[in-house]
């Protein structure tokens, strides 16, 4: 794969960088769009390989309906199953903590994120069906991240020196289109340029969650148009996502099917970061 501008040349131990998957197959996208299979894609992304039981107790889910997740987003490529035996602990985990599978006449089924450059279309080759996917995918995504961050800074202790380093920015600048695709693209390059393997991390490190949102200002003829929502609105829209959320009957009459595939965030599904 060719250098992106502004990356640095990659040195013979770091592996290769995937080339970017644009997600354009709709069942894909409605696979993806599921809120309780992006909450446990994030959680494998945070907390590296687990069982169904493990997100179920984690998550506050039941089995059946956290094994059927998993068989459809493996099925779209988004987790797959790994042996339990050489799992590592996602990145800044004490590698203590992880759990190992003890031997057993029942074989546990482990599962990893896969990761990957993965991308979503254009809004303008998007059809108006796979709009709808992708503004509930999007709804559910930025909500959830939004309710994280909330909840880390009003949880955060005193002394936790981690709680002083939440960088964020908002900000403006004035660019054509090529160049707000060159931004994406040095944005993603500088990423790349901070990972590195789990040898390679310093045991103080820890998982940081990165978001990029640019999108241009209205126009002052259409600003009413966009005015912002009031936060009666804002709680109300979250609730209905709760509720939403919630398991339904369906999703306990399919746990109870047989797998029909061929048998596995942020990421990158959104693992675009």
């Amino acid at each position: 794969m060719s250098q992106e501008p502004g990356t640095h040349e990659p040195q013979e131990t770091e592996p290769a960088r995937a080339a970017p998957v644009e997600l354009g197959d709709l069942a894909a996208l409605k696979a993806l769009a599921q809120p309780r299979r992006q909450r446990m894609l994030e959680h494998l992304a945070l907390h590296g390989p687990a069982t169904s039981a493990t997100l179920a107790r984690a998550l506050g889910l039941n089995t059946g309906s956290t094994s059927y997740h998993l068989r459809e987003l493996a099925r779209y490529g988004f987790v797959e199953e790994t042996d339990a035996a050489d799992m590592s602990p996602a990145l800044g985990e004490d590698p203590s903590s992880v759990r190992r599978a003890e031997p057993s006449a029942h074989r546990e089924r482990w599962w990893r994120a896969v990761p990957g450059d993965r991308r979503f279309p254009p809004r303008s080759r998007q059809s108006p069906e796979m709009r709808l996917v992708m503004d509930e995918l999007n709804h559910h995504a930025y909500a959830a991240d939004l309710d994280l961050f909330e909840r880390l800074q009003r949880n955060a202790p005193e002394d936790d020196p981690w709680a002083d380093a939440f960088p964020y920015s908002r900000g403006t600048i004035r660019l054509t289109l090529p160049e707000l695709r060159d931004f994406f693209e040095e944005y993603i390059a500088l990423l790349n340029r901070y990972k590195r393997s789990e040898a390679e991390t310093p045991p103080d490190a820890r998982t940081l969650l990165t978001r990029l949102l640019a999108f241009p200002a209205p126009s002052p003829a259409s600003s009413p148009a966009f005015d912002p929502p009031l936060g009666d609105g804002a709680a109300a829209d979250a609730g209905e996502d709760d509720a939403r959320d919630d398991d339904t009957g369906d999703d306990d009459t399919r746990d109870d099917e047989s797998d029909g595939r061929g048998c596995g965030h942020p990421g990158r599904e959104a693992d675009r970061s």
